[in-house]
């Protein structure tokens, strides 16, 4: 990790128009220019790591971050809306808790942060030609050219170029007319399409195999009751009861007959 500016202790930052951080004073004025010096929170740094871990596989040597760049932590905020941060000597990569990182820009030519650019421009190139089938490989200088391209018409608006978009202007570059294509999404959508289930058949079995839907059972239950009053036993003591009745009828019947006559 870079340390070579002892001086560099604290620095003042403020939130831009841009929604970016900006340094607005700095512990060590004599080797820092605190004009166009941004800084990196730890939202972007978070992208710019995700981004960086896809050149691995290519080669990329993932401690130039730590020596690229200085870390911060929040120290406290001033009542002007700024936020003063105090250097961290934590590593960027293992320490989710730094909050600001500023590039090492001392020397802008040959700095760690100037090797860290041609790094990652070198991979990126490397993943493009890889991914992508061109009719002829792109090369360092040809995405260089470009960016720069783009960056001057920043500094002719009067714009300074951020270092998170600097960084990502790299790691997100493709060329114009082409796209990588996005590991989530899937391919063959049609096929995917064909190959998932028919749910409303499914739900279709389910419903036919649920006893509470079977129609056919609930109209049969009628049957059944008229059924079991046809086969109802009869009550014997009802019918000794009614022959009683009869036998009564009877006998009373035949009493009348052998009355006397009043005649």
């Amino acid at each position: 990790m870079s340390q070579s500016n002892s001086k560099l202790e604290w620095c003042v930052v403020r939130l831009g128009e841009d929604l970016n951080w900006w340094v607005t004073e700095i512990s060590d004025p004599i080797h820092w220019d605190v004009d166009g010096l941004g800084v990196i929170d730890p939202r972007q740094m978070s992208y710019i790591l995700e981004q960086c871990d896809l050149l691995r596989e290519y080669g990329f040597d993932a401690d130039l971050i730590d020596e690229a760049f200085f870390a911060f932590r929040i120290d406290r905020e001033e009542k002007d809306g700024t936020v003063r941060v105090v250097r961290s000597r934590d590593s960027v990569l293992e320490d989710e808790s730094v909050l600001f990182c500023l590039p090492d820009v001392i020397d802008e030519e040959k700095g760690p942060y100037a090797d860290f650019i041609d790094q990652i421009t070198k991979f990126r190139v490397k993943l493009l030609n890889d991914l992508i089938d061109f009719d002829q490989n792109i090369t360092v200088d040809e995405i260089e050219d470009d960016i720069r391209e783009r960056q001057n018409q920043e500094y002719m608006e009067g714009r300074a170029v951020h270092p998170f978009n600097e960084i990502t202007a790299i790691l997100d570059y493709v060329p114009e007319g082409y796209e990588l294509e996005d590991d989530d999404t899937p391919k063959g959508d049609d096929e995917d399409i064909d190959d998932l289930p028919d749910f409303e058949d499914e739900s279709d079995e389910k419903i036919e195999e649920d006893e509470t839907m079977r129609w056919d059972d609930d109209e049969e239950e009628p049957d059944d009751d008229d059924d079991e009053e046809e086969n109802e036993p009869i009550d014997d003591d009802a019918g000794d009861l009614e022959s009683g009745e009869e036998e009564k009828d009877g006998d009373d019947d035949e009493k009348s007959d052998d009355r006397p006559s009043n005649r």
